[in-house]
């Protein structure tokens, strides 16, 4: 059937690509049926325009890879790298007549080193089924965006995500050790270490992070582990008004408490949860905080929280008592975005991350935004590091909602940028916030920026019109 496919009538270009890949990739790894191809278009993302790609090739050795950029440079064709398509920015949709690389056969996990404490793993690998595999040698693989159980380590590493931990364990970049890349001409380069330090010329390795696919294609990575900490206990604060949960967000931290998880959902986040989930949760919750611990006394800590919490107005604190219960606690938060999307049917989530100090300024703001727009905008938060999650629901088949949502959404970057932010804090630029990017950073940034991408992609073939 495939090579049927391939053997279909086509214009002389696209014969000529389909031929000169087919000389160093199985059939099998070549897609060229539009009802296939058509499902590798987008990412996740709303309001990002995509190409109709000339040819999906899946391989499975980084041999193949290089096969593909060789070709694509002789014939001057597009290449969009993608992993599992969970984005949210646009940064793996297609551009018109491309190869789509997609790398989720390149799915093996290569080494767990207990000792080096390390994972050297290919780009298809699961997030989840990384983080499994390493927590049968006691060790952890912290990042866990909320995609976890579907995203690749490929495509954490294209957007540098983050995740729920990152308040006490920090992001992806802060876990890739070491890249092998395949460069735009199709030569394979080795970035990095193994080793627990390592200094020697610039830091390629952290380029590749959140380049998106813009720069090369990672083939192999070598990320970094910790040893499993005790399991997490949780705790649940409700407040009166999100300024108050707000507050006590900057008082545990200004307090030096390390949690391994702070999150925070404002009412119409709540409303959402409990229309969709009936979990109970008062009418009267403006704010709910989640604290966790995974410490050798989480409820001591969970107990000095919670003190934190009452001293800055919460209604009601509810420590968990063990994992069972910590986990029902959890649960209101992983559905926020099911909740919210349930609302109107559609939704742009925002990942704008602003200073600690000025979290309840943001909550206000996104607050007064989504009355302007006469929009329902849920936020939740990882609140420990300022990364709001402004979730703007909309009805896609009306067009008059559909404008309103992307203006407010618009304004809410404008708002971080304004209270001294940026406007992605985990789920990269891609298509979605090209010009934001331009506004952040300034003109000689994006000339730096640009003078970078022509080094290691003078033809501009790899994943072209992202970013800037």
């Amino acid at each position: 059937m495939i090579m049927s496919r391939i053997e279909a009538p086509r214009d002389h270009d696209t014969g000529t690509l389909l031929d000169r890949l087919l000389t160093g990739l199985p059939a099998e790894a070549v897609l060229t049926d539009p009802d296939v191809t058509v499902s590798y278009a987008n990412d996740m993302a709303s309001f990002c325009p995509s190409g109709t790609p000339a040819v999906v090739v899946l391989p499975r050795t980084a041999e193949q890879v290089q096969h593909v950029m060789r070709v694509a440079t002789e014939l001057r064709v597009p290449v969009v790298p993608q992993g599992a398509r969970t984005g949210l920015s646009g940064a793996a949709n297609a551009s018109e007549g491309c190869i789509v690389l997609s790398l989720v056969k390149m799915d093996r996990i290569l080494e767990i080193s207990p000792v080096d404490r390390i994972a050297v793993v290919e780009p298809g690998v699961i997030n989840a089924t990384l983080s499994r595999a390493v927590n049968e040698h006691g060790l952890y693989y912290p990042p866990d965006p909320s995609s976890w159980e579907m995203c690749t380590i490929g495509g954490n590493i294209g957007t540098a995500s983050g995740g729920l931990c990152c308040v006490k364990y920090g992001v992806t970049a802060e876990y890739v050790l070491g890249l092998d890349v395949v460069l735009a001409d199709g030569r394979l380069m080795s970035t990095g270490r193994r080793t627990a330090k390592g200094v020697a010329g610039y830091d390629l390795t952290r380029l590749f992070v959140g380049s998106e696919g813009s720069l090369g294609i990672v083939v192999k990575a070598v990320l970094a582990l910790k040893p499993q900490p005790p399991q997490q206990l949780v705790l649940a604060a409700e407040f009166g008004s999100a300024a108050a949960a707000c507050d006590a967000v900057c008082r545990i931290m200004e307090g030096g408490h390390v949690p391994s998880l702070l999150e925070l959902m404002d009412r119409t986040t709540v409303k959402a949860v409990n229309d969709l989930a009936h979990m109970g949760l008062p009418e009267s919750t403006e704010a709910l905080l989640l604290a966790a611990f995974d410490t050798l006394d989480p409820a001591a800590d969970l107990a000095a929280v919670g003190a934190l919490c009452e001293a800055a107005g919460a209604t009601q604190v509810v420590p968990a008592e063990d994992a069972a219960e910590s986990e029902l606690l959890l649960q209101a938060r992983r559905l926020s975005l099911t909740a919210l999307e349930a609302v109107k049917g559609t939704t742009m989530i925002d990942d704008v991350c602003v200073p600690r100090s000025r979290l309840g300024e943001m909550l206000e703001g996104v607050e007064r935004i989504g009355e302007k727009y006469q929009l329902t905008i849920g936020v939740c938060a990882h609140a420990g590091d300022g990364n709001t999650h402004p979730t703007v629901c909309f009805d896609a088949q009306d067009p008059d909602e559909s404008r309103r949502a992307r203006e407010s959404f618009d304004e809410i970057m404008a708002l971080g940028l304004e209270l001294g932010g940026t406007i992605t804090g985990e789920h990269g630029v891609g298509v979605l916030k090209k010009e934001w990017l331009a506004r952040e950073i300034g003109p000689v940034g994006v000339e730096m920026q640009r003078a970078v991408k022509a080094t290691f992609d003078p033809l501009g073939i790899l994943n072209p019109g992202k970013l800037f």
